[in-house]
Parts: structure tokens; C-alpha cells; sequence
């Protein structure tokens, strides 16, 4: 029986038997990929017509819609095997006052992303940093670009591809969690830096950058990473972060990853 492939974690991806059937033409693009980030659950016609055209749906809008979902159909059709059992309908199906795209979870690259990333979770919680950073790191492989980053985003799906967006630096803070408890703090400094430049405000990644640097023996340079904090929020950090400069003050060798990054929790305990 012929899947839809369906992948979102970067350009949009819609493929049946190797076959793209992602349009070309914007709207119908944005139909396509609301409906593929919602695989196998039911969009409503307003809300599809919502993220074409916001507050200003046209008097034509149901039927332009229509329009859409038929091209989008035909699309499948052509890429079906003579003689398929299954139809066109079938894999875009008509749902209550909407429409559903079907596909196996196992063929969905945010479903399996979801997948992991819980599988991740678990693992954390149980202690598991080593599962913990294999499952966690599977999960952000899986990403190719900025959700849906060839496609013209309206309310709807800018909203979802924040939340998505969110979720995956929650999973890249758990998997750095994770490595830092299994000693691989001089690896990951390269990579703490890159997102420290990225998001200089922010205190979990500098908090991370900071002991991976200590474990590295590199105390100075971990002060300084606080000291660039502070003049990117304009102020005093949180009272964590500063009882984290006072211990690399006072004693670093006695900090400890879990005293700030519990391996079970993944995020600091000011969070």
C-alpha cells in the first residue's frame, strides 16, 4: 500500500512512491503543509482558509479552497500505481467540516521527532543520561532547516512552527544536559559558544557554556561568558546564574553539573 512521506522539520516534504506532490504556487503550498503538520488529524476549512488569508477571507474562499484540495489531489492521483486499490480521497480525505492528510506516524518526520524526544525524556528522568543523549540526539538529527522554511507562513502555521521550533531547543538543551553528565564538556564548547552567539540573552545556554568551560579548566573564560550575559540582559543575571560566578570564584572544583543541570530535570532549578 503506497505512504505518504511527509517531512517538516526543514523544507516541506510530501512524497508518494518517491514522488513529490508539493505545488509550486504559494497557497496551495500553505494548504499542504498546515494539513502535513497535522497529519492524520482533521484541519477545518476556516481555520485552512484563516492561514491563507487571515482576517480577509474572500466571499470565494470556500470555493478557492476546494480548488486547492483538488489540485493537491489530482497531485497524489498522479503519482498512485495503476490500478491502486487506494484513491486520491483516500489520502486526502474529506473530514467533518475539513480535511485530513493520511499517513503512517512511522513515515512522519515530526511524529518520529516526537517520538524520540519522549523517549529522551524518559530516559532523563530515570537517570539514563547515556539513552538520554543517544534518543535526544536522534531526535534533533532529524532536522534539516527551520520547520517549513521554503513556505509562505500565515498566523496558523508561524504559531505551530514556533511551538515545534521550541520544542526542539528544549531537546537540544536536554541532550547537552545529558552529554555534560557523561563528561563531554571540551566537545561541547564549540557548540555552546555557536548558540551563546546566536542567543546572548539567554541564561540556560550560558549557564551550560559556563560548565563546560569550568570542567574544561578554563575558569576565566567562563567568568567572562557571565560577564557578556550581563551586558546582553542589561543587568543582573538570575540568582542562580550569580551563585554560579561565585562558586567558579571561590572554589570551582567543587561544582558539580547536577547541582545546576539535574540530570533527571534537564533545565536549571531556577526554571
Amino acid at each position: 500500500m503506497p505512504l505518504l512521506e511527509i517531512n517538516v522539520l526543514g523544507p516541506v516534504s510530501v512524497r508518494l512512491r518517491n514522488c513529490s506532490i508539493v505545488p509550486t504556487a504559494g497557497k496551495p503550498r500553505q494548504v499542504l503543509a498546515l494539513l502535513a503538520l497535522r497529519c492524520g488529524r482533521a484541519v477545518s476549512a476556516s481555520t485552512l482558509m484563516s492561514e491563507i488569508w487571515g482576517d480577509a477571507v474572500p466571499r470565494s474562499g470556500p470555493t478557492t479552497l476546494q480548488t486547492y484540495v483538488l489540485q493537491l489531489r489530482r497531485r497524489i492521483e498522479g503519482s498512485l500505481p495503476v490500478g491502486s486499490k487506494q484513491t486520491a480521497k483516500e489520502l486526502l480525505a474529506r473530514s467533518y467540516n475539513g480535511y485530513q492528510l493520511v499517513a503512517a506516524s512511522r513515515s512522519f518526520d515530526l511524529a518520529e521527532f516526537d517520538r524520540l524526544a519522549a523517549s529522551g525524556s524518559a530516559a532523563l528522568e530515570k537517570c539514563d543520561a547515556e539513552s538520554a543523549a543517544r534518543y535526544l540526539g536522534q531526535a534533533l538529527d532529524l532536522w534539516r532547516g527551520p520547520v517549513l522554511v521554503d513556505v509562505p507562513m500565515g498566523r496558523v502555521l508561524a504559531a505551530a512552527a514556533a511551538t515545534i521550533e521550541d520544542a526542539r531547543t528544549r531537546v537540544l538543551e536536554q541532550r547537552i544536559v545529558a552529554d555534560l553528565h557523561l563528561g563531554r564538556h571540551a566537545a561541547l564548547i564549540p557548540e555552546l559558544r555557536t548558540l551563546v552567539a546566536a542567543h546572548p540573552a539567554d541564561e540556560n545556554t550560558s549557564a551550560l557554556l559556563m560548565i563546560a568551560l569550568q570542567r574544561s579548566g578554563a575558569v576565566p573564560r567562563a567568568l567572562q561568558v557571565f560577564e557578556d550575559l550581563s551586558r546582553a540582559l542589561g543587568g543582573e543575571p538570575s540568582a542562580c546564574l550569580q551563585r554560579l560566578r561565585q562558586e567558579l570564584i571561590e572554589d570551582p572544583a567543587r561544582i558539580e553539573v547536577s547541582t545546576y543541570f539535574p540530570v533527571e530535570r534537564g533545565l536549571p532549578r531556577t526554571v
